[in-house]
């Protein structure tokens, strides 16, 4: 009895350290976060002080008058996110689309692991690339064709005006695109191949083309985890540093078309921060601030857009 006693008091102690274990690293996660944002708040508090709200919509950033802004980093960011997304949404999906219903099975090994070795260089390498490799030719032969092709058009046009600088705030997004289609293309791959081939079958059972089974039956099933796979990407252009700060032209002006040298909060952290003091310093670190405050509400944006779906499905 003793024995049987003492071993149910050890599995008691022993579940009870398991279940407070996990519930600390748990917490740890929103204890990191909590340190993230006020170590922000107390580095930026003097800029904040002095130029309040003002800072979001400002586009000055002069540091003999002691003058910063943040709308052109925040412009030069948005943008450079949404052209990489714009290219890498649709190359990842046919990337794993190919690979979980069309590749035959000798080449899904060597597709998979170019994919994931995309994934492993680091950001600089594609950045060095970017600026010796691709904003000659861009700038030599892409761009010139694009302003003389699509620059007259009406209202398309004035996004495709301006000189062949090959730096800018497209190359920066075609850049940061071709970084981003490795994470997107593996998390969709994944989540593709979980769909029950059940389904799958039944649909081409009954007719359907390929395009149709993806369309109608593995994209609502795993809508969530495509979703995620967009968000893990956005995360990850919006917070790159070194591969933009090489070709986006790191210029503190508004951009008139996406072919002009801008910046972005990242790549203008990186440039100026080593060097930066007093509130210059507040204020590159209130652009830490915004871009985190950016990422948590695109974050929330699409959790919100998740439950949005599963409730309207959840009535039909």
């Amino acid at each position: 009895m003793h024995k049987i006693d003492n071993k149910c008091l050890n599995h008691s102690w022993l579940e009870k350290a398991f279940k407070h274990t996990t519930l600390f690293f748990a917490l740890l996660v929103f204890a990191v976060l909590s340190a993230i944002l006020i170590s922000l708040i107390v580095g930026s508090w003097d800029s904040i002080s002095k130029f309040s709200l003002a800072f979001l919509w400002t586009n000055d950033w002069d540091p003999v008058q002691e003058n910063y802004g943040a709308l052109v980093p925040i412009i030069g960011t948005l943008i450079s996110a949404g052209i990489a997304l714009l290219i890498a949404v649709p190359i990842s999906f046919g990337i794993a689309t190919f690979l979980t219903e069309l590749s035959p099975e000798w080449l899904k090994r060597p597709i998979g692991t170019a994919v994931e070795m995309l994934a492993a260089i680091p950001s600089i390498i594609y950045g060095m690339w970017g600026l010796f490799v691709f904003v000659p030719l861009f700038q030599e032969y892409i761009q010139p064709y694009l302003i003389e092709c699509l620059g007259d058009l009406p209202f398309v046009g004035l996004l495709f005006a301006g000189a062949p600088f090959g730096i800018g705030l497209f190359t920066a997004g075609l850049v940061l695109g071709i970084m981003i289609i490795p994470f997107i293309a593996s998390v969709m791959r994944d989540v593709f191949s979980v769909v029950p081939p059940m389904l799958k079958e039944s649909a081409y059972g009954l007719g359907s083309t390929t395009w149709e089974v993806v369309w109608k039956v593995i994209l609502p099933y795993t809508k969530t985890g495509v979703i995620g796979s967009i968000m893990l990407g956005l995360g990850r252009a919006l917070g790159e540093t070194m591969a933009v700060t090489f070709v986006i032209g790191n210029a503190f002006q508004l951009p008139d078309s996406i072919f002009a040298p801008s910046t972005s909060i990242a790549s203008a952290i990186a440039n100026e921060f080593n060097e930066a003091g007093g509130l210059q310093k507040s204020a590159l670190m209130e652009l830490g601030l915004i871009l985190f405050l950016i990422t948590t509400i695109v974050l929330a944006a699409a959790r919100l857009l998740v439950m949005r779906m599963t409730k309207h499905e959840g009535r039909k």
